[in-house]
Formats: structure tokens, sequence, C-alpha cells
């Protein structure tokens, strides 16, 4: 998969696809069926498939003190959109210049000169350029006058409600990740390198794997059972929190992973982490004691959790959690 950064970094040898434009935040199974769909007219037209996005997104630009928690980082959305085959990517500042273009000169710009779309999936209520004022209808004389085709991005509905990022960001805030799964085709991911922390878990007796998230807002907060991969012998379990650590007054919200029964020395390492199942959310303890001995309950509970009822079990790749 190519990554483009900008439209300035539009080649010649980038004119000529099927496409189609939104922040695709989650990659859920909405976006995965957008894919598909261009996919097949890829093949049909012998094209590559381009997918357009813009960092930061729209909402996050215009409205940054009341943005909704980002499901997925650049980089996460990216390795998402890497397993469904795209074969390209081109993510657009979006910037006050960029908020301020007319829509008509977007369409010119970006999707006639820029890349000569041939066939464009965007949804029906999609808006863009200055004041909102494009449109699917803009979008679509637009073609009809250049010679691409629109088309609506096809519904994906799961128990008769439309799969969607609101309607995953709801299951993720309300910890049920079961529903988080159906409506991603696979276990909820964060991603992110191994840093150096204050060593407050090993001091505790149960020494973290520390990951800054770079959100201002995260979808999820509390103790989780999770398996992270990107370790020597993956998957390996953990117990995890994702949290402010108000007990001594954090402020940064981070993602801290005991790993059971794992010894490397994992700094700088980069992981990927699946959330398997919420047990709580994070609480304030009056002393430090207090919260090593909720540690040790969690930690007990994920073990448990490990050995009864994930459907992996030991047996496929998980070591036996009793200890």
């Amino acid at each position: 998969m190519e990554f483009i950064r900008g439209w300035h970094n539009l080649k010649p040898q980038h004119r000529g696809c099927v496409a189609t434009i939104g922040n695709f935040d989650g990659v859920h199974l909405g976006h995965q069926a957008v894919i598909g769909q261009l996919a097949e007219k890829a093949e049909e037209l012998d094209l590559p498939t381009q997918v357009i996005l813009f960092e930061p997104q729209p909402q996050e630009f215009f409205q940054p003190d009341a943005a909704v928690p980002r499901l997925t980082r650049l980089r996460e959305k990216l390795q998402a959109l890497r397993r469904y085959s795209v074969d390209r990517v081109l993510c657009l500042r979006f910037d006050a210049g960029f908020a301020a273009l007319e829509p008509e000169e977007f369409i010119k710009r970006l999707l006639v000169d820029g890349l000569q779309v041939r066939y464009l999936v965007v949804g029906d209520d999609f808006r863009f350029g200055r004041k909102r004022r494009g449109d699917f209808a803009m979008l679509d004389a637009a073609g009809r006058q250049h010679g691409f085709q629109v088309v609506n991005m096809h519904t994906v509905t799961i128990d008769d409600e439309r799969v969607s990022s609101t309607r995953l960001r709801a299951a993720l805030a309300t910890g049920d990740l079961a529903m988080a799964e159906k409506l991603l085709g696979r276990p909820y991911r964060m991603c992110g390198r191994v840093a150096h922390g204050d060593k407050l878990g090993r001091t505790l007796g149960f020494p973290t794997a520390n990951i800054y998230l770079h959100r201002k807002v995260t979808p999820i907060k509390g103790i989780f059972a999770v398996e992270v991969f990107g370790l020597k012998g993956e998957p390996v379990a953990g117990a995890a929190n994702i949290g402010t650590r108000p007990t001594v007054g954090g402020v940064r919200t981070l993602l801290e992973i005991h790993l059971l029964d794992f010894k490397e020395d994992i700094y700088g390492a980069y992981m990927h982490v699946n959330f398997l199942h919420k047990f709580r959310d994070e609480m304030r303890f009056d002393s430090l004691e207090e919260l090593r001995r909720w540690i040790e309950k969690d930690v007990a509970d994920v073990r448990v959790f490990f050995r009864e009822y994930h459907p992996s079990g030991p047996q496929n790749g998980y070591r036996e959690l009793t200890g």
C-alpha cells in the first residue's frame, strides 16, 4: 500500500483510480464494505483503489475541545487499511486553508486534475468545501461533466442498526467489547511504543509496559483483559489499565499493561494491544496499599478470564496462566 501525504505529493502516476473519501475512523465493517465496493470496480476498470482521508479529522479542526474520542490514530488506521488490499491512501492536511477551499476547486484540483478519478464512493450525506456547500448532488453533476461515476456507500447493518463509528464509540464507552468486535469484525485494538514510566507498578509488584496514547480523548477507560502482539511468544496475555491514575495525581491518559508471566525487556517495542473484556472503571484509592490490593485482584480476575472464558485458551498459544 502506498501512502501519499498531501496533494503536493501527487505524481502523474497517481492519475486514474477508483476512490472514496472519509474519516475511516475505526475501519469498521461499514468501511470494509466500501473498500470491497471499490475493489470490485477497480478490478472491472483495471485501476488502483484510492482512499482519501484527512488529518486532523474535520471535527477535530472545527471543534478541538468538543471532538469525539478518536478510535484510531493515523498509523493504526493505515495498518487496518493495509489488511483490506487498499492500493493507495492520500492523507490531506485539514487546516484553515483547506477549510476555506471552495467545493468546486476541491473537485477540480483533487478529483479531476490530481487523481483523475473514474469512480467515486461517498455517503449521500457527505459535505465538503467552504461552509460545507459541497454535497453529493454537486459531486454527481461534476462526475457527469468530467467523466466519473459517483455512487452511494453500501450500508451495513448489525442487529438491525447501521454500523458506524458513532455506534462503535458508544459500545466502547459502555465497555461492550463484544459488540465492538461485531462492528469491527475483529477485537478493538490500540497500538504504540513502550515508553519509560515512573516505575510505580514495579514498586507495587506489578511492573507495566507503558504506552502514551497521543489522543485528546480516549474511547475506552478502565481495567481490561488484553492480548498483546509484537512481542516474543505472541500473543501475550495481560491486565491493562487505561486512565489518568488518579491515586497518584496523574493527568495524562496512559495505557499500562501488566504482561502475565513475561520477563523480557521490551522498552522501545511497538505493540499491538487487543482489548477483550472490561472488568471495571478506573478508581481513586486512599493509599498505595489499597491500590496494590486492587491490582492484585484485577490480575487474578484476568488470569481466570484467560483460563476459563477466552476462546483462544492456553491450548491455542497462551501459557496456562495459573500462577
